[in-house]
């Protein structure tokens, strides 16, 4: 799926997004809670970059804990920039946030944060270089050891238990309402549209951008996640 696509798919959803996919924000919530913990010894005033940033419930999430923090959010769907804005306004947040419609290599030059975030991300660019390159854009935002937290969806594609796991995984799916023809539709998608890697590939893209060895703290079905800090040298 090119950016065209991509962005295309994602307008569209804007407004629904979050009722949609409500029944399972648990995913989300553990991501969001685990996260708290890995970014709390962050100082007071931290600044923080949440690429892809959808909606921004991470923003909100974070926010909330964090009362001084700031937050640039680069999110490369109008449509969900114009929820992520209207969300951040009506809790109060608004001074607190910038939005960036585009993608990270837009973003004007500044201030260096201490901390990142890019959940399901980076599994929809399917060549492993554009991928590292991705994570690379990001450390390169970052300070000398600031902290990324990231998610995607992983497993081994060719090992004999992946078709048991994603069948349950798209079973999980229709808990979101979705019919039985949206879920065709998303397990063609995962073929052709979503680079999903082995655990251990993931890790070794993100590492090879500039990051320590990432930390998996979090895995839900398909959904993984790691943080990892950016190495002390040049990225």
């Amino acid at each position: 799926m090119n950016r065209n696509q991509l962005e295309s798919t994602f307008d569209q959803q804007a407004g629904t997004y979050d009722q949609q996919w409500a029944k399972l924000a648990p995913f989300r919530d553990g991501i969001h809670l685990l996260m708290a913990s890995i970014f709390s010894r962050l100082p007071q005033n931290a600044r923080m970059l949440c690429v892809g940033a959808g909606t921004g419930a991470e923003i909100q999430f974070l926010a909330e804990r964090f009362p001084a923090w700031t937050f640039v959010a680069v999110e490369p769907s109008a449509g969900m920039v114009e929820v992520a804005k209207f969300r951040a306004e009506q809790n109060g947040l608004g001074d607190r946030c910038t939005f960036h419609t585009g993608y990270l290599e837009s973003l004007p030059p500044c201030e260096a944060f201490d901390c990142a975030s890019s959940l399901l991300v980076s599994q929809f660019l399917l060549d492993p270089r554009e991928r590292a390159e991705f994570f690379l854009s990001i450390a390169r935002r970052l300070k000398p050891g600031g902290i990324l937290a990231t998610s995607d969806l992983a497993s081994d594609t060719e090992a004999a238990h992946y078709s048991s796991l994603l069948e349950v995984w798209l079973r999980t799916m229709t808990a979101a309402d979705l019919s039985a023809e949206r879920v065709q539709q998303m397990r063609a998608a995962y073929n052709r549209d979503v680079a999903i890697l082995p655990i251990r590939s993931v890790e070794a893209i993100i590492a090879s951008a500039g990051f320590e060895p990432p930390v998996q703290f979090y895995q839900a079905g398909l959904i993984h996640a790691w943080y990892c800090q950016r190495q002390k040298n040049d990225a």
